[in-house]
């Protein structure tokens, strides 16, 4: 039998060793799911109600309206995602997100008009009630792609120690005269050079 090892006190600060946190990985992924959805939810009722209003009150075709309606929903989606769903994530690269978020809104656009206009023209189900159901299957498919590229492109995650402390933390990119929990770093303000 071996001898046990006995267990070095870690410093205030210094990481833990790692450890199997599925559960709290999928806690995390289910509460990201249910921000997204209730912006996601909303952002269904603006785009229904738009669709509707724009499809009773025009002389536009159906899938024009419906276009219409995706576009007000992306943008309501996306001051939804940005300062509620994911308001933690990264912000240093706003412009790349915004074009991110264009483009892959156009993709979820394509998805979500084009099940409507396969519907409408090709089968020619061009009742109201078809036109709601057909725009409501289209928002669920550009939904999942969305949530995947949104989370995966769009809103990246900020690394872990920088979403506690709110800040990105200098001393975990190499600077030792930064890190603050190494006593015996160099700190050319208090400390002479080391031998």
């Amino acid at each position: 039998m071996r001898p046990l090892r006995p267990r070095t006190p870690r410093t205030p600060g210094e990481p833990g060793p790692p450890t199997a946190s599925r559960p709290a990985g999928l806690l995390a992924l289910g509460r990201e799911f249910a921000k997204f959805g209730t912006v996601g939810g909303l952002g269904i009722f603006v785009n229904l109600a738009v669709f509707n209003l724009c499809r009773t009150t025009t002389e536009l075709q159906v899938v024009r309206c419906s276009v219409i309606a995706t576009l007000v929903a992306i943008a309501f989606n996306y001051l939804g995602l940005r300062y509620f769903a994911y308001r933690d994530r990264d912000k240093s690269h706003r412009s790349r997100e915004i074009a991110l978020f264009a483009a892959f809104s156009a993709v979820g656009l394509v998805i979500e008009n084009g099940v409507l206009y396969v519907a409408t023209y090709a089968f020619g189900w061009d009742t109201p009630f078809q036109n709601n159901l057909f725009k409501f299957l289209g928002i669920g498919a550009a939904t999942l792609f969305r949530f995947w590229s949104y989370r995966a492109w769009v809103f990246r995650a900020l690394p872990h120690h920088a979403r506690h402390t709110g800040h990105d933390d200098p001393s975990r990119h190499g600077e030792p005269s930064n890190n603050k929990s190494n006593p015996a770093a160099y700190h050319p303000e208090t400390t002479a050079p080391p031998p």
